[in-house]
């Protein structure tokens, strides 16, 4: 699942607001809603302190290649 879906689905099982989830997560909302559109770059610090509040963090995930992709 991409990092945007993810905290957009956490967010709303929470039934936070964006605002809401900004202030909780000491993040400004300009960022949240950034981050819930997919920018490609983020503050890995600041989608930290988003993800915690649900008890995740950022790690490295192993990339699947397909067959005919490989060099």
């Amino acid at each position: 699942m991409e990092l945007s879906k993810f905290v957009k689905q956490k967010r709303t099982a929470a039934k936070l607001t964006q605002p809401e989830l900004a202030e909780k997560a000491g993040v400004g909302l300009r960022f949240l809603r950034e981050l819930e559109q997919g920018k490609e770059t983020l503050r890995l610090d600041k989608v930290n302190q988003v993800l915690k509040l649900f008890g995740y963090k950022v790690g490295a995930v192993q990339l699947i290649v397909a067959e005919d992709e490989k060099g």
